[in-house]
């Protein structure tokens, strides 16, 4: 059984096709969705969102969080920014890492602090990504 998924930023369609699994940082754990899933829809962490094709291949989507919707037959992943396992570029997340941990020591009055902090955890997700996809050969 499969199920059809969609994954979207505001900016473009990262993903769309069948899978027969999908798992995706929720707010409170690791959420599985199976076809067949009750309607649902919540909010989603910075993370990896990772579709398993029917051929048994895998796709790994970065999301800096977002919106699920589950509807019969229909998962639809709304990202703030998404991107591709494949596209993930660890010397940009390094980058990222470095200047919002600069951000967050200089905790000057014009440093945004929440906005630092939220950079730096969506950097650390996707070192954390980029790692994982390592592990699996991809």
């Amino acid at each position: 059984m499969t199920v059809h998924v969609d994954v979207v930023s505001a900016e473009e369609s990262i993903f769309s096709g069948l899978a027969e699994f999908v798992a995706l940082p929720g707010e409170s754990g690791e959420l599985g969705i199976l076809p067949g899933h009750m309607p649902l829809m919540t909010r989603i962490k910075p993370g990896t969102v990772r579709i398993k094709l029917p051929h048994g291949k895998e796709e790994h989507i970065f999301v800096a969080g977002g919106l699920l919707e589950v509807q019969p037959g229909l998962v639809t992943v709304l990202a703030d920014t998404a991107i591709r396992g494949v596209d993930l570029d660890e010397a940009k997340a390094l980058e990222a890492k470095k200047r919002a941990e600069e951000a967050l020591a200089s905790r000057s009055a014009e440093v945004d602090y929440a906005r630092a902090q939220a950079e730096l955890s969506e950097a650390i997700a996707q070192l954390s990504a980029i790692e994982r996809l390592r592990k699996h050969g991809h």
